[in-house]
């Protein structure tokens, strides 16, 4: 009898520990990543059949503009928010990146840390995602004229930068 509990004892400190260890190794995992839940139509413009979507889980709405201007803020971080460059680090810079254009003006560009999607207007423009290739992480800055996407991985660095200060929106990527 005595033996049977302490083997069921060890057992389920065992099981404990396991499913303790698999939710830790989980959740590390996924505190770096942001995944919106989907957002549903509201019912009445669903049945409307409007042709052009209200919201999506991979669109942002523009954020309203605020009172006084303010430094850029990460969207997603586990990093701090001002990336510290060396002064031997000498960005290399390419104007025609590999761009995939989708119905309309949502443009694509695949880079050595992922692909940023952006769709481009005439006077400003959005992101749409923010996808790192697998061992990469993302950071997102937003402001009222410019977007920076930034891929890492170790000491790795790729950025996205749109702008559109004085011109139609242009995607610049820069490797560090």
């Amino acid at each position: 009898m005595r033996r049977g509990l302490v083997h069921t004892v060890a057992w389920l400190l065992a099981t404990g520990a396991a499913v303790t260890l698999s939710w830790w190794g989980v959740h590390t995992v996924m505190s770096g990543t942001a995944y919106d839940p989907p957002r549903a139509l509201p019912v009445a413009v669903a049945a409307s059949g409007s042709a052009s979507p209200l919201s999506s889980s991979t669109h942002r709405p523009e954020p309203t503009p605020s009172a006084t201007p303010s430094r850029a803020k990460p969207v997603r971080s586990s990093r701090p928010p001002a990336p510290t460059r060396s002064p031997s680090a000498t960005p290399r810079r390419s104007v025609s990146p590999s761009a995939t254009a989708s119905a309309g003006n949502v443009k694509s560009y695949t880079t050595a840390g992922g692909r940023a999607v952006f769709d481009l207007g005439e006077t400003s423009a959005t992101l749409v995602s923010a996808t790192p290739d697998s061992g990469w992480s993302v950071q997102v800055w937003k402001q009222s004229t410019w977007i920076r996407v930034e891929f890492t991985s170790g000491e790795r660095r790729v950025s996205a930068f749109c702008t559109w200060h004085d011109h139609r929106p242009s995607v610049e990527i820069a490797t560090y």
